[in-house]
């Protein structure tokens, strides 16, 4: 199924389906994993909150949920700089912290954050993304846990991600198609 957004075309890569069953196993696992602790659950907004929304729900272990925003894209680009545009509204010294993101490409913004919140002593950081771009990884980052779907490096769009703030409301994701330049 093609869809468009905003002049650009789009095919489908994960259905829904496959992502509620991935989001369950990995709600099973962090029950087991942190079973008898109260970890406090870190969306990245803006494009977590449908998968932390969903993960959630599978998770019946007592637990926080907590939200910041940190933005390093413009468009389809990783700007490279990174911005904490809301940040963290709790104490984190000694509790089990999961940053749950969307995606992670090269892990810069990732990075950044695991950083900031180490800044305040946490027993234990775990990382639990949706998408993980493996190949554009620019360093090997030990927290990352749980992972949905590792993907291409290709453009996706829906289930939370937008492309120009749009189609965060699909409930598939989507690939952007490739248009090949003339030359």
């Amino acid at each position: 199924m093609n869809i468009q957004i905003d002049n650009k075309d789009f095919n489908l890569l994960i259905e829904y389906d496959q992502i509620k069953k991935r989001t369950r196993l990995i709600g099973i696992q962090l029950n087991v994993d942190y079973d008898n602790r109260v970890p406090v659950f870190i969306g990245v907004l803006n494009g977590s909150f449908l998968f932390l929304a969903d993960l959630i729900k599978e998770v019946t272990i007592s637990s926080e949920v907590t939200f910041v925003k940190v933005s390093s894209y413009e468009g389809e680009k990783n700007s490279g700089k990174i911005k904490l545009e809301l940040g963290l509204q709790m104490d984190l010294k000694d509790r089990d912290v999961i940053i749950v993101e969307d995606i992670v490409d090269t892990g810069a913004t990732l990075r950044f954050l695991i950083d900031k919140i180490s800044e305040q002593h946490p027993s234990s950081v775990a990382v639990c993304t949706l998408l993980l771009k493996p190949k554009m990884l620019k360093e090997a980052i030990k927290e990352i846990t749980y992972v949905g779907f590792e993907i291409p490096d290709e453009f996706v769009v829906g289930y939370g991600l937008d492309y120009n703030g749009l189609g965060r409301n699909l409930k598939d994701i989507y690939r952007a198609e490739y248009v090949p330049s003339e030359t």
